[in-house]
């Protein structure tokens, strides 16, 4: 137990290092911030390394476990579509927890000067990923090729492209990338790993990866589509 906590320490420091030193480097070199932003900084910094270090704890000990779990219970439901719902409330609820997506909602609404709103942005996001994870549910069940679903996907994602508001795109590929974050990423592998365990002829490299590419292409359909209806 006591090696497993300095294992994730030592790996939270490592993580953080390269960033306080260059911001080190350059306050000693290039910026020479006041003394109070600097020392706000090295706390903050502080702050950021004990949460790091408890929230990987929690989905160590705790998320990618039940996770896994879930995964590996819900075939014995005997239910398709138990399997499709509890996939797209997953996907929902992480994304709606998700840091870096309450921080790109929070960003959105500031900067549109609440033209686009931070509960909008949130939910239209997460009800993206949600339906993509159940579709991604329902390719592991009925062995459907994750190369069709990616180009199917992905030429819906560059067709939007050109169509949706231009305001709207470059925040939808942002959409997109926040959503792979420390809650979502380990929810939706650890549930596909689970599922892929107990399905016969089913592999958890090849079915059970994937899915979180696959997830944040409906990040990114879904607030292109919301811009395609506010305009």
């Amino acid at each position: 137990m006591w090696s497993e906590l300095k294992r994730r320490l030592v790996e939270v420091l490592q993580t953080v290092a390269p960033l306080v030193g260059v911001v080190c480097v350059l306050q000693l070199t290039l910026v020479q911030a006041p003394l109070a932003v600097f020392l706000q900084f090295l706390i903050g910094s502080a702050l950021i390394i004990a949460g790091m270090f408890l929230l990987f704890l929690g989905v160590d000990y705790g998320i990618v476990p039940m996770g896994r779990f879930v995964g590996g219970e819900l075939p014995r439901k005997g239910s398709v579509a138990l399997i499709v719902l509890v996939g797209f409330a997953m996907g929902f609820a992480t994304t709606v927890a998700e840091p870096d997506v309450l921080v790109l909602a929070v960003q959105v609404d500031q900067i549109s000067q609440g033209n686009i709103d931070r509960l909008t942005v949130l939910t239209v996001t997460a009800l993206g990923v949600g339906v993509f994870v159940a579709l991604a549910m329902a390719r592991i069940i009925y062995d459907i090729s994750i190369r069709v679903m990616l180009t199917l996907s992905l030429a819906a994602v560059i067709a939007l492209s050109f169509i949706a508001p231009a305001k709207f795109v470059p925040m939808a590929y942002d959409a997109g990338s926040v959503t792979t974050g420390v809650l979502t990423t380990p929810v939706v592998i650890a549930i596909a790993v689970g599922l892929t365990s107990v399905l016969a002829g089913r592999s958890a490299v090849s079915d059970g990866f994937g899915l979180l590419g696959f997830a944040s292409i409906g990040a990114i359909i879904a607030i292109m589509l919301m811009g395609l209806a506010m305009q």
